[in-house]
């Protein structure tokens, strides 16, 4: 689980220092720099993922997740420079062997990068790796040389190989791995492939839905394959549902209070509980064919319909529950915008969701939205002692003069938002006023409405 991210000119952020809670919201008005902080997130993910070793950092194309440009792009404002930390807790503690047998038992990691622009190109200049007080390991830049040194605390240090120079070159690769000349030049370098695989461990653990989702179809073909998630636009929904159906981790879910339900009977026992229908199915057309259609009731007397056939909020909400019920438990969902296109009843109910997602799966929920529907039900989730307040994470962000800025909103234990920003879902009193004032004045005949 991700537990803390700094940030250095990245995009609209000069500096991010943020900490992560089970569900974490990022709320505030357009173009401010919420989605950035998604974005850098999926840009570490597809930079693991690429299997170019000489790319530094994955900026993206048309089937990325992200698309960012070139670096140029990336940077905040003039700077010619982006760094990061990043912390993390592990699912299973990792044991490190140092170079004298010792073995240390590690519960989180820490990773830090710089990448700067050098002659036009990006070059990672930084990497360290930090797990817990004893053990750290990095690649260090000698002043005024371009090659590099691997370097570690006290009782990790590495024994060079005989005929083999201390100080390395090329630096770090894709921003978290040491290049093969490190581990060819020094003896006992088995650390360094269990940092590199815990890092890809917890890439592999991120999963993304973005903002906008695909249109329902009347028919879908399934081949039999697994989907790994839902797709960015929810175009593998309905492949994910067919494929819980054998998989036998998947085909029974445990609600809080203990319920059993089957993966495709929790799916529609939450559009049930948000009110979006009645019934919710996918059967196949024919025997064999491969080709299914997804089938609602809207009421228990309406007959069964088509999913393309009803309101758009359902297909939309669809997308979001199956991903939150398919991925492994202890992974990372990043959602934006998954209000849209949903009925302020259903933005409330989508925190419950996500809350007992969080609670009985142990997934970890990162949310960038504009809903005040959703922040003010995880504010009554803590009053009511449904949640903790140390499970809830929020920010308000802002760009007063271009470069952004997260608040942590500080919620206490009834749920109250102690900091609450100016303006922050709009001026509601001054909207209030400005109705009442309307009001006066045409009750008084269209005079001059006095004063408030």
């Amino acid at each position: 689980m991700l537990t803390h991210l700094t940030l250095e000119n990245f995009k609209a952020w000069r500096k991010a220092d943020l900490t992560f809670g089970k569900v974490t919201g990022f709320f505030g008005e357009n173009s401010t720099g919420k989605s950035s902080l998604l974005h850098f997130l999926l840009m570490l993910k597809q930079t693991r993922d690429a299997t170019d070793r000489s790319v530094v950092l994955a900026l993206g194309g048309e089937l990325d997740f992200v698309s960012l440009g070139t670096f140029g792009d990336v940077v905040h404002r003039k700077a010619r420079r982006v760094r990061w930390s990043l912390d993390w807790t592990l699912p299973e503690a990792l044991c490190l062997q140092s170079s004298s047998g010792r073995r240390y038992q590690q519960n989180s990691l820490r990773a830090e990068c710089e990448v700067a622009c050098v002659g036009g190109d990006a070059q990672a200049r930084h990497l360290r790796y930090s797990a817990g007080d004893d053990v750290e390991v990095w690649l260090q830049r000698r002043p005024g040389s371009e090659s590099f040194e691997l370097k570690a605390s006290p009782g990790f240090e590495f024994e060079k190989r005989r005929g083999r120079p201390r100080v390395m070159q090329p630096g770090p690769v894709k921003g978290y791995q040491f290049p093969r000349e490190t581990k060819k030049g020094f003896q006992d370098t088995d650390v360094l492939d269990d940092l590199e695989a815990a890092y890809e461990d917890l890439m592999d653990s991120i999963y993304y839905l973005g903002p906008l989702r695909e249109h329902p179809r009347r028919h879908y073909h399934w081949s039999g394959t697994k989907p790994r998630d839902v797709g960015r636009r929810g175009e593998h929904t309905v492949d994910a549902i067919l494929a819980a159906r054998d998989d036998r981790e998947k085909s029974g879910r445990v609600e809080r209070g203990g319920n059993k339900r089957t993966f495709e009977r929790a799916i529609a026992w939450w559009l049930e509980k948000l009110k979006l229908i009645h019934e919710f199915s996918v059967e196949e057309v024919g025997d064999a064919s491969n080709l299914y259609r997804a089938m609602v009731r809207t009421s228990a007397s309406a007959p069964p319909t088509a999913l393309l056939d009803v309101g758009f909020g359902v297909s939309q909400v669809l997308p979001a529950l199956v991903l939150l019920y398919y991925v492994p438990e202890g992974s990372t969902v990043l959602m934006e915008q998954p209000e849209i296109h949903l009925h302020p009843a259903v933005q409330s109910g989508l925190a419950d969701l996500m809350l007992t997602v969080a609670g009985v799966r142990d997934v970890q929920i990162i949310v960038e939205s504009h809903s005040e529907h959703l922040l003010r039900r995880f504010q009554r989730h803590v009053a009511e002692e449904k949640a903790s307040a140390d499970d809830i994470k929020l920010y308000f962000v802002s760009s007063p003069d271009g470069t952004a800025q997260a608040a942590d909103l500080l919620l206490n234990e009834y749920g109250e938002i102690e900091n609450w920003p100016d303006h922050f879902f709009g001026d509601e009193m001054g909207e209030i006023a400005a109705i009442a004032k309307a009001r006066l004045k045409r009750r008084m005949g269209g005079g001059t409405c006095p004063t408030m």
